[in-house]
Parts: C-alpha cells; sequence; structure tokens
C-alpha cells in the first residue's frame, strides 16, 4: 500500500492542476444537480420493532385526523397571576387575541381565555385553571411542520409573550414556537478561526496552514451535497447531516495537518518536492487512510442501535470521513504542488517550525526522554487521573429531557399549576385482535388506567373510537383511543413505570384486544431502550472490528491492546465530567441541571474511539517505523514521539475547539455533547496518547511489536511503515529555484 500511495502522491503533485480542477469540478457539479434537484429531507420519524412504533401506525390508520395534529406545531402559552387570573382578563384577552393572529393558527376557537373556558364549562375547569385560579393554559395549534417554523416565528412569538407580560401577570411559552433551531455557523466559524491559528502555530507558516482549511471546506462541502441530494431518492432525515458538519472539519483538518508536516520533514532529507510529497503520501498517507478506515468503522457501527436516524448519522459520517481520506491522499498532495516553493512561506518568526534537525532539542524530544526515562510512574499518574475523573460516573442518570432552556420557566408553572406531565400525554391505542367490537376491550382499559398512580385527572379518562358517526365515534369502533395524562415528568422514571403499566395490561385485555402506547413520551422512552441494550454490543463490535485494523496496522497484539483499554479510561473520565458539570451542575456552567441524553453514550463511543484510534495510528506508526528499521525500542518511543507530538497535540487542539465552540449554543444538549466530546478529546490524546501509550510502549519493549508466527502468516502486510519506499533513492534536486539548497556554482 505505501509504494501504490506514494505513486499516487507524486502524480498527484506533478498533475497538480488536474486534480484541482477534478475536486473543484466535482463540487460544483453536485452543487448544482442538488439545487436543480431540490430534494427535501424526510420528515416521517420511525421506531421499528418498537410499542410506540405500533402505536403510531394504528394511529395513522384509524385516526388520521388527530394523527395529523400531532405531526402539526402545538405550543402552550402558559399564563400565572399570584392575585387570580380573574383580575387580569382585560390582559388575557388581549393576548389571546394576539396568539390567534399568528401564522398558520387552526381552529382560532380553541385558543381562549382559560378564565372564560373554566366558567363555561365547570366540570372540564382543571384542564384550563389550576393553583385556584392562579395558574392558566392557552393552547395554539398551527397548521405547519415542526421543521418548518422558522426564527422569524419564535421570535414574534417571543415579542408577544413579553408584550403581554407586566401588571403581576406573567406570560411563558413551551411547545414547537419555542423550540426551532435556530441557524448554525457561528460555533463551525469560531472552530475554523482556532483551527486557523493553531496551524500557524503547528508549521510556522501561513500559507501551510490554509492547505488544511481548503481540503477541509472542499471535503464537507462536497459530503453535505451529496447527503442533501440522496434525500431525493430514498429517505433520508435532515439529522444525518448534523454530524457531517462537527466530523467532517475535525478529521479532514487532521488527516490534512499529518501529511503536510510530514512532507515537510521528507523535504529535510533532499530530493525534489514531487518525491517528498510522494513519501509524504506514502507513509503518513498510508496511516491516514488505516487511521480513516478505523474511524469509518466506528461510526458505521452506530447503524447496530436499529433507530433509522441515528443509523443515518452513522453512515453520513463515515461517508464524510471517506471524502475526507480521499482529500488528503489526491488534493494535499496536489495543493503543495500548486503552492510550489511558497508553501511554508511566509515563515512566521519566533515560532518553531518544525523543519529543524532531528538532534536540535526540542519539546517533544525532551517529553519522550523524560516519558522512556520514567515510564512506570507516567503511566500510574495518567491512569490515576483518569480514575479520579471518572468518578462521578457511578452516578450517571440516562434520559431523553428535550426541554430546552427558553421552556423551563414556562414548565415550572405547569408543575405548579397542572403537573409536570400535562404535555406528556401517553396516547393508548387499542384494537380487537378479529377487528370486531372493541368496546369491551377499551372500557377495561380505561377502568385499568383510572386504578393507577401517576395519572392526573383519572376521572375524566375516556376514550374515543373509529366508528363511522362522528357525533358517537365509540358506536361500531374497531379501535379505540386513549389519552392518559401523568403527573411527573415525562422523562421520570414514574412515567415510565406507567406506561409499562399500561402495556402489560395486553395480556389481561379482554378478547385478545392489543395495547400499544405511543406519543412523544412513549418514543423517547422506547428511544432510550433501543440505545441501552445496543449500548455493550455496539461496544464490543467496535473495539473488535478496530482491534482487528490495528493489528494489521502495527503487527503487534499488545499495542492495539494498550490502546483500546487505554480508550476506555478515557471513556470513563468524559462520563465522569459530563455528570458532574450537566447532571450536578458544579462550577456554574450550566443554569439547568438534567439527565445526560441518552443517545449521548453511543454517540460519544462512535466518534471518539474513531478519533483515538487516529492519534494512536499518527503517533505510533512512526514509532513503529523506526523500530522495523532497526532502531531501538526505547529509542523508537522518543523518536516517533518526537515527530508525532506535536502533530497530534495541534490536531487535538483543533478537534477540541471545533467541538468546544458547540458550548456556544443556548440549548443545554448542544452544551452536553460538545463538552462531553472536546473532553473526550482531551483525556485521550493528552493524557492516554501523550502520556500512558509511550510509557506502557516504552515499558514493554521489543515485546510491544511481538507478533505470533501463526498470525503473522494470517494478517496481510500492508507496509504501513513504508519499507518499499525507503528503498528508493532519494533524488537530489535539480530546480535551481530550490532555496532549501545553494544553487550549483558552474565549473
Amino acid at each position: 500500500m505505501a509504494l501504490a500511495l506514494y505513486r499516487l502522491g507524486r502524480f498527484a503533485f506533478r498533475k497538480k492542476w488536474w486534480f484541482i480542477a477534478a475536486w473543484l469540478v466535482a463540487l460544483f457539479s453536485v452543487g448544482a444537480i442538488t439545487a436543480a434537484a431540490a430534494p427535501k429531507f424526510a420528515t416521517d420519524f420511525e421506531l421499528p420493532n418498537t410499542d410506540s412504533d405500533r402505536a403510531m401506525s394504528v394511529m395513522k390508520t384509524d385516526f388520521p385526523a388527530f394523527n395529523d395534529q400531532l405531526l402539526k406545531s402545538p405550543t402552550t402559552v402558559v399564563i400565572a397571576a399570584d392575585d387570580g387570573l380573574a383580575n387580569h382578563e382585560a390582559q388575557i384577552y388581549a393576548l389571546v387575541g394576539k396568539l390567534r393572529a399568528l401564522p398558520h393558527v387552526v381552529m382560532p376557537e380553541q385558543t381562549v381565555n382559560p378564565v372564560a373556558a373554566a366558567a363555561a364549562n365547570p366540570k372540564l375547569a382543571s384542564l384550563f385553571i389550576g393553583d385556584n385560579g392562579k395558574v392558566g393554559l392557552i393552547k395554539i395549534q398551527q397548521d405547519i411542520p415542526r421543521e418548518d417554523l422558522t426564527v422569524d416565528d419564535m421570535e414574534q412569538f417571543k415579542d408577544i409573550l413579553a408584550e403581554s407580560s407586566g401588571n403581576g401577570l406573567q406570560v411563558e411559552g413551551t411547545g414547537a414556537l419555542m423550540q426551532v433551531q435556530e441557524q448554525g455557523g457561528a460555533a463551525e466559524l469560531l472552530g475554523f478561526a482556532i483551527a486557523f491559528v493553531v496551524m500557524i502555530v503547528a508549521f510556522g507558516a501561513l500559507v501551510a496552514a490554509f492547505i488544511p482549511i481548503i481540503t477541509g471546506i472542499v471535503g464537507v462541502g462536497l459530503t453535505m451535497l451529496l447527503v442533501t441530494l440522496s434525500a431525493k431518492f430514498m429517505d433520508v432525515q435532515q439529522s444525518a447531516t448534523a454530524i457531517i458538519t462537527m466530523l467532517g472539519i475535525a478529521v479532514s483538518i487532521d488527516y490534512a495537518l499529518f501529511i503536510v508536516s510530514r512532507y515537510r520533514s521528507e523535504l529535510n532529507l533532499g530530493g525534489t518536492r514531487e518525491a517528498a510529497a510522494g513519501r509524504a503520501v506514502g507513509t503518513a498517507g498510508s496511516a491516514v487512510v488505516f487511521a480513516g478506515l478505523t474511524v469509518m468503522v466506528a461510526v458505521a457501527a452506530l447503524s447496530v442501535v436499529g433507530i433509522p436516524f441515528i443509523t443515518q448519522m452513522g453512515i453520513a459520517a463515515s461517508f464524510a470521513v471517506l471524502i475526507a481520506v480521499l482529500g488528503a491522499i489526491t488534493l494535499i498532495p496536489a495543493l503543495l504542488g500548486a503552492f510550489g516553493r511558497f508553501a511554508f512561506k511566509p515563515r512566521i518568526p519566533g515560532i518553531r517550525h518544525g523543519d529543524e534537525p532531528d538532534d536540535q532539542p526540542s519539546n517533544g524530544l525532551r517529553v519522550g526522554r523524560f516519558i522512556t526515562r520514567y515510564p512506570l510512574p507516567v503511566a500510574i499518574i495518567g491512569l490515576v487521573l483518569l480514575a479520579v475523573a471518572a468518578g462521578p460516573m457511578t452516578r450517571l442518570e440516562l434520559g431523553m429531557d428535550t426541554t430546552s432552556d427558553a421552556e423551563y420557566s414556562a414548565t415550572a408553572l405547569l408543575q405548579r399549576g397542572f403537573g409536570e406531565g400535562v404535555n406528556g400525554e401517553l396516547f393508548v391505542v387499542v384494537t380487537d385482535a378479529d377487528g370486531g367490537n372493541v368496546a369491551p376491550a377499551a372500557d377495561a382499559v380505561v377502568a385499568h388506567a383510572k386504578t393507577l398512580d401517576n395519572v392526573a385527572n383519572p376521572s375524566q379518562i375516556t376514550w374515543v373510537g373509529n366508528g363511522p358517526n362522528p357525533a358517537n365515534s365509540q358506536e361500531g369502533a374497531t379501535a379505540a383511543l386513549i389519552t392518559v395524562t401523568p403527573e411527573k415528568s415525562p422523562s421520570g422514571p414514574e412515567t415510565h413505570t406507567l406506561m409499562d403499566q399500561l402495556r402489560d395490561y395486553a395480556e389481561d385485555a379482554p378478547n385478545g384486544a392489543t395495547v400499544n402506547v405511543g406519543g412523544q413520551t412513549a418514543i423517547l422512552s422506547d428511544i432510550s431502550d433501543k440505545l441501552s441494550s445496543a449500548l455493550i454490543p455496539f461496544l464490543l463490535l467496535v473495539v473488535g472490528l478496530a482491534f482487528i485494523i490495528l493489528m494489521v496496522v502495527f503487527r503487534s497484539i499488545l499495542v492495539p491492546l494498550t490502546a483500546t483499554i487505554g480508550f476506555l479510561f478515557s471513556v470513563c473520565a468524559t462520563f465522569g465530567a459530563t455528570v458532574l458539570i450537566f447532571q450536578e451542575g458544579y462550577f456554574g456552567l450550566i443554569d439547568h441541571t438534567k439527565p445526560v441524553i441518552s443517545f449521548l453514550p453511543i454517540f460519544l463511543i462512535g466518534v471518539v474511539f474513531g478519533l483515538a484510534m487516529d492519534y494512536q495510528v499518527f503517533l505510533v506508526t512512526r514509532m513503529r517505523e523506526e523500530y522495523v528499521h532497526g532502531v531501538s525500542a526505547k529509542d523508537s518511543v522518543i523518536i516517533g514521539y518526537q515527530h508525532g507530538a506535536r502533530v497530534v497535540t495541534s490536531a487535538a487542539l483543533i478537534m477540541i475547539s471545533v467541538f468546544a465552540a458547540f458550548m456556544l449554543a443556548p440549548d443545554t444538549i448542544a452544551k452536553m455533547m460538545g463538552f462531553a466530546l472536546a473532553a473526550a478529546v482531551f483525556f485521550d490524546a493528552f493524557v492516554i496518547r501523550m502520556m500512558v501509550v509511550p510509557a506502557v510502549t516504552a515499558l514493554m519493549g521489543d515485546a510491544a511489536w511481538k507478533l505470533p508466527r501463526w498470525l503473522d502468516k494470517i494478517l496481510p502486510n500492508v507496509d504501513v511503515e513504508g519499507t518499499a519506499i525507503r528503498e528508493i533513492p532519494i533524488e537530489d534536486s535539480t530546480d535551481p529555484t530550490d532555496e532549501r539548497k545553494p544553487a550549483p556554482t558552474p565549473a
């Protein structure tokens, strides 16, 4: 492989304009096709093989009008006054009028003054008024999908709330209009800016810092366009694109950084720039290919969860990594050829440029020597630090609390007046096994639901049927719909228990009737269950496949074993830090604590395991390369650390910057994901890869690179260390403009 990549690198360098043109043509052509095709992302949410999915299928078939309402945009306005809402009726009527005038509002007659509604129908007063007349609800229904609501719609709604508050009346909102996702871009731009500064420091030159940025923009742009275009031919949800920007930028810049750094090192050995580009792609490019393959395996394995939107995110992420690898081994040598002798110009004074001789002292050399001199204490200190950080993980709580920070005031009022579960209804559907009269089974389920704990207003529970007579839908019904409102939080354990009790009643339902529970609360609960059950199989699959890939790369058992065990330490430390800050509220970084979002563990493992193996490959391949070519085990660790530390440090800082920038988002979930990813990269890159791995490798000595003879015969030899390339003589430069060597003196 190294020899093939060497030839590819030289060819791309020599035919630079053809390769650059090919990438640009691909980018603009796919962009034009996507614009012409105008694809739209799917809006249907599916959760196959779950009880909530079966319930939603029944609702779609037998209660289409009700199901359509669920797919639209409901919003709840909560009003409160300590002196009683009846003293603020003029304000409330003005508020109702403004809400009815919002765009796309349907059934405005149902958007009513809760005080008047309670007075008109005292039996249903508890649905409108709570806390002895001090808290009220106003419902809004808009005939527009949630995903089509805009930031302007949200701002208009917030302005109405602000205008209507005052004089003792508090007005808050929750629901669709408060959950509109604001346009992104600020985090990405900040990540790019910090990455650019890091690369200037890494290269000590301005032009070279642009090369990774260019490849990142082209790669992410092309991937985003291709995934968007695929929505024209298959069901793809927009969530599939969320990971492309985050991961695509990071790996594109990392891979470019690795190859450009190796190119600069190869220039110091002499020969033409074309030969140096070939050697860089042949050696560092081989590491990039296998690092990328490891990341692709890690994120593509998210499909084992069995949740379509997570599967799509994993496939999109793996495709983004594939584009990044292709860009690294073709576009980067072409760009190096295009910039020529100006690639590392102008040099930034006062910054180490990275092209100094190997025997010149550097921080990487000093730290490498220190680690190999005291390997055991260094390894112990690193692992103890991670163990301390992992301590709070024992208190980890997972949940799917999707309440945004802007909704917490409304949620507090809901809890005060109506209970936490007022917006977390469970929709129980009952169907007769033979398609006959469902009334006996529906009556039995209603009676059972009234006896359960954590049910709000049990006396008002009833059922509606799909009978042909709208005035009496129970007559001749073959399916029944029952709305059960929990008292406690929709994401709390009490509501989960209530849902299970309703589902379990199917065994006792008359005539073998089927009972299913759906709705957003049930869907989120089922997502949590599927994620929890898939976590261990996913971890085993990812670690197993990656272990095989690393054995092929390093031709060793102990080195891959050290890499994977170290990753488990860093992940546990990440979970501990996340629990401490977001679940328990330490350091005051967030205003509202909440359980760790259920999909974070499996998402974190998939993304960060791949990135961790990136650093492992970048750092340790150079150690193996030196060892294979005759350097002692100890000295190979020092040399590999000296050459790899600067690159891995720069790459990790870029990753941390990209991920940590998402902590600027207003939403706690986005902050949680950004923090967890940034913390995981910090723990893994700076503690495991830069401390523990070289220390343990030095402790193992020659044994680190041993492989059983029978296994050595089975594994393919991919020559990542570039033995075939070393046999190629380094060509002398004949370029008279090459400023790295003095021009020859005529005889």
